[in-house]
């Protein structure tokens, strides 16, 4: 009896580095091709999430737990604003090919999703050997590029990827923003109940959205915020003619200082008035350019929700969730701001607050999307600060 001959699978996707580097495997998502940089994201869960944190735009994530997209994906587990915009990661790279879902909240297989958010993805990578890569070399600039048949111009791939300028100097905030200024009063998830609405409004904050999270303004409103969501680059004078009782800067991605071009002036006429201000990831970086300090390009970020940070205001360490390629240089702080949270994995900062303004910012992302939540209790802290400035009680904190 004659043996079948020996096949071998015909790759269907590539990644392809800077270097020249080129990874085969097979194709999910999206066909076509991009190019941008890669990263490694160390969650367990929360995969959906990740994918639609605007905070990714400009990359590729690298997931190093090798089962993603098992439990599918819902319409609640999603982060953008607007995702017909599709604000977030432009690419994927798994370890194994993503199982028919199973999970009792699944409205669709995650391959379905990718292909839908016009994300492009790999399976069949040693993502432990990539990341490896990445933490010895840094985050490679690449293309990703799925094609059902198997057939790619390698060289053009290879001369996109080398040709592509990076994330430093690139302003996304812009691209990823709001296009207009709207209200948010959708509150947290509750188990088998959903998301709430806030009705009964006992302050007003105006988030300056440079690419911000959904569960960031639903913490906002089930504090009892009414949030006024608006662009960018809206202007300080139409910020204070809102009248708000706090002022909340975003996450996002991109280079600080690109962003920093049209957003710091904002943020230091902010600073003139005694709002209580909160800021997050890029509006941390934004807050801290603000009052003088400067910002650097990480060797391959922090991306995870797993990462060690330490409160020097409590003395407690925390878990929590990190996406972030650029970090605010501690040692560029000026005299009167305080370095409040530092990583425990390399020390860089991860928060400042202004002495003697009820004025604060953090580099991770404590709404916990992906990720614990160790972090909540930030939110009532800048909830005490508008509270305190109306003579109102405390919150705990936790």
């Amino acid at each position: 009896m004659a043996t079948a001959p020996w096949t071998t699978e015909k790759p269907t996707a590539l990644l392809v580095l800077a270097d020249g580097t080129v990874i085969e495997g097979r194709g999910l998502g999206a066909t076509g091709s991009t190019v941008a940089e890669v990263c490694f994201n160390t969650s367990l869960t929360g995969y959906q999430e990740i994918m639609t944190d605007p905070s990714y735009a400009g990359q590729i994530v690298t997931f190093t737990f090798p089962h993603i997209g098992n439990v599918g994906t819902n319409e609640e587990d999603i982060e953008d604003l607007n995702p017909a915009a599709r604000a977030g990661a432009v690419g994927a790279v798994f370890k194994a090919a993503i199982t028919d879902p199973s999970n009792y909240r699944a409205h669709a297989h995650f391959d379905q999703w990718l292909k839908r958010r016009g994300i492009i993805a790999i399976s069949g990578v040693d993502t432990r050997a990539l990341t490896a890569a990445i933490r010895r070399n840094g985050a490679p600039n690449a293309a990703i590029a799925y094609s059902p048949d198997g057939k790619f111009d390698v060289e053009d791939l290879k001369r996109q990827a080398a040709a592509w300028s990076g994330l430093v100097g690139l302003d996304l905030a812009k691209e990823v923003t709001s296009g207009q200024t709207s209200s948010w009063n959708e509150t947290p998830w509750a188990w088998n109940e959903g998301y709430g609405e806030q009705d009964a409004p006992t302050m007003h904050v105006v988030a300056v959205d440079y690419g911000v999270k959904r569960n960031i303004l639903r913490l906002l409103a089930g504090l009892g915020a009414k949030v006024t969501v608006v662009p960018a680059t809206t202007s300080a004078d139409d910020i204070l003619a809102m009248q708000p009782d706090g002022v909340f800067l975003s996450n996002g991605p991109g280079d600080p200082e690109a962003t920093g071009e049209y957003a710091v002036p904002v943020i230091q006429n902010l600073l003139k008035t005694d709002l209580p201000i909160f800021g997050i990831c890029l509006g941390h970086q934004m807050l801290a350019l603000a009052v003088g300090g400067k910002t650097e390009k990480m060797h391959q970020g922090h991306h995870g929700a797993n990462h060690p940070v330490k409160d020097h205001t409590t003395g407690k360490v925390e878990i929590v969730s990190m996406n972030h390629g650029f970090a605010v240089d501690s040692k560029s702080l000026p005299e009167g701001i305080e370095e409040t949270h530092i990583s425990l994995f390399d020390g860089s900062n991860c928060g400042l607050a202004i002495t003697g303004k009820p004025v604060f910012s953090v580099q991770h992302h404590p709404e916990a999307s992906p990720g614990p939540q160790d972090s909540h209790y930030l939110f009532r802290r800048f909830a005490n600060l508008i509270r305190a400035r109306r003579g109102e009680p405390a919150l705990a904190e936790r």
